[in-house]
């Protein structure tokens, strides 16, 4: 409508006003809202409630994988029967060329649309598998030290269910979590790569008493990394 012809008919003025007003509307949808309203431009903010389920809720805290009471260590001296992993066919000489061929791999797996997704309410996702990767990487790097510069160190408790909790995996963000993994996982292998010979036989002793030596710790830890990558659905490779 012109302002020409709303100079002879006020009332067509107050027609366009009226649709201009309910082009403003927004619908509560809180529960006993009163329908709707009008947009409080003058207050300089406005509020729009969105209607039930147009979002999806941010995700709560999930349920903890059931508790992992098996002793891993058995992998030294056979098998691992769901990975095929076994510590006897990995030289520890080899340990800086095998941990960032282990790291590899999780710059693709996190990149993935699905990275953040569970495929089962007490499975981690492939972000939560890639945390706690990053995470073994920085702990063993840390024993790797305590081996070489204490005499047969306890090595502190590490409770991994816990860590995550805490932690928050599932809320960070795979790309952070990607970059850390891939630093965490060179200056591990710069670890191995630094160790004497002198130094393979070191001892240490994990909190639940079980002892290893600076090889055996190294080729325990292989197994951890190349464990999680057959979880996430990546064949694991020792050579």
């Amino acid at each position: 409508m012109s302002d020409f012809f709303e100079i002879f008919n006020p009332g067509l003025r107050h027609t366009r006003e009226q649709l201009d007003l309910e082009k403003m509307l927004v619908v509560e949808a809180d529960k006993g809202g009163s329908g709707p309203k009008p947009l409080d431009l003058d207050s300089g903010s406005v509020v729009l409630r969105m209607p039930a389920g147009a979002y999806p809720e941010p995700m709560q805290t999930p349920q903890p994988p059931e508790p992992d009471d098996k002793d891993w260590t058995f992998v030294l001296e056979r098998p691992c029967p769901e990975c095929g992993y076994l510590a006897a066919d990995v030289d520890a000489h080899d340990l800086p060329a095998l941990v960032r061929a282990a790291a590899a791999p999780w710059a693709d797996v996190l990149s993935g649309p699905d990275a953040s997704a569970r495929p089962a309410p007490q499975v981690w996702s492939p972000l939560e598998y890639g945390c706690h990767v990053r995470d073994v990487l920085r702990i063993f790097t840390v024993r790797n030290q305590l081996i070489r510069t204490e005499s047969n160190p306890v090595f502190p408790n590490w409770d991994q269910d816990a860590t995550a909790l805490d932690e928050r995996y599932w809320e960070q963000d795979p790309a952070t979590v990607a970059a850390e993994l891939a630093a965490a996982g060179e200056a591990n292998a710069a670890a191995w790569a630094d160790v004497a010979e002198s130094e393979w036989q070191r001892p240490g002793t994990r909190s639940n008493g079980s002892e290893f030596t600076l090889d055996t710790l190294g080729r325990y830890m292989l197994h951890d990394l190349l464990h999680h990558l057959h979880d996430v659905g990546v064949q694991p490779r020792v050579a």
